[in-house]
């Protein structure tokens, strides 16, 4: 393998995989980029067997195509410390390449590509949307949060994509609170659906960072592939049925209240500091003169209460809230007001944005509550 390529490009190109590289590699080779040259393009693989990221680029001229594995550390490191200029790689043995500059060269070692696992896609049945990339992007960021940590139930650790011909519902949910986000920028033949682990949902939201060009996303029962402009994310998806998120969507609820997202979020976070340590309790009483919220931690003897400025329709409530869950809400929505709507004390609560226009219905979120006295 012999071409020349510019030093920027090809590490905007290992940067766009490195995410990939695993901490632990299971294999010694995943601790390598896989670089195939074809036809003056270089593609550049690297996974972990469970996420794999691909991306291509040119490169200036060509001498002898080939496959390599380079060890990912070493070359990471060395292109960030060169600048900008014409680089040549070549192999100059059978285990061993040279970066050559204008000033020098380095000598690093790679390994045989076929060594390299193959990398499994989705299969000839497999489902298409297509999805415009700072919706997919935003898609994530307002629902992956609301995920479960809990490594032992993974269906709960990801974000179900519900697809229907004419909108995509992204839901996210530890079973105490539960995120949707829908967006209509879509175009699918029949209503379908996949779940994506978190760690998944997070490297491809990085990955698509400003990305402006339309996702394509291919995806059967194991696996779903994601491709934009040169990049392709191959993720191995979450297997098992995901809960029906909309019997719990409540309804009928008679008490509403309006505030403005700041204020409550500042609120919410200022008497929390009073609440007991191993339940975040705080309570939310409601009544015609608006909303009080308060906590108290009779253990070490302190407690905070806060009025609230807001607009309040409905009977007096009593309900309890687990203030990280309110909080973690609050500052991912990015409105000015939000509604949250009760039915009893007993039923969770919506949370959505104020605004009126295409906001309300494209994300809200529902959170458990907790009894109180």
């Amino acid at each position: 393998m012999k071409f020349v390529v510019s030093s920027s490009e090809l590490l905007k190109g290992i940067l766009t995989v490195q995410k990939a590289i695993p901490s632990k590699a299971p294999e010694a080779i995943l601790e390598d980029y896989l670089l195939e040259l074809s036809g003056g393009i270089l593609r550049i693989t690297a996974s972990d067997m469970e996420i794999t990221l691909r991306t291509e680029l040119p490169v200036e001229s060509t001498a002898e195509e080939g496959r390599i594995a380079v060890p990912a550390r070493q070359i990471t490191d060395l292109l960030k410390e060169l600048p900008d200029q014409p680089l040549t790689i070549s192999t100059t043995g059978e285990s061993s390449f040279e970066c050559a500059w204008s000033s020098g060269a380095s000598t690093l070692p790679y390994f045989n590509a076929d060594d390299y696992p193959q990398i499994i896609s989705a299969g000839e049945g497999a489902k298409t949307i297509e999805l415009p990339a700072q919706t997919l992007a935003e898609g994530i960021a307002s629902t992956v949060y609301a995920s479960s940590d809990e490594e032992s139930r993974p269906i709960m650790s990801s974000i179900f994509f519900d697809i229907k011909p004419d909108s995509t519902t992204l839901v996210a949910s530890d079973l105490q609170k539960l995120i949707c986000y829908t967006s209509t920028d879509v175009k699918a033949a029949e209503p379908s659906s996949f779940v994506l682990n978190k760690r998944h949902a997070g490297v491809l939201k990085a990955v698509l960072g400003k990305e402006e060009s339309p996702v394509q996303v291919r995806f059967d029962e194991k696996t779903a592939v994601f491709s934009f402009g040169s990049t392709t994310v191959i993720s191995c998806l979450v297997v098992g049925k995901y809960p029906d998120y909309k019997t719990i969507i409540p309804t009928n609820n008679a008490n509403i209240l309006s505030v403005g997202r700041a204020q409550l979020l500042n609120t919410v976070r200022r008497i929390a500091v009073c609440s007991p340590k191993a339940s975040n309790i705080i309570k939310f009483e409601l009544g015609a003169e608006g909303l009080e919220v308060s906590a108290q931690d009779v253990g070490f003897e302190i407690a905070a209460h806060d009025r609230v400025t807001c607009q309040y329709e409905g009977d007096d409530l009593v309900i309890g809230f687990k203030s990280t869950h309110i909080i973690e809400i609050l500052s991912n929505f990015t409105c000015e007001n939000i509604v949250m709507k009760f039915a009893v004390r007993r039923r969770t609560a919506l949370i959505l944005p104020a605004e009126e226009g295409d906001a309300v219905q494209k994300v809200f979120g529902i959170v458990m509550p907790i009894m109180v006295r």
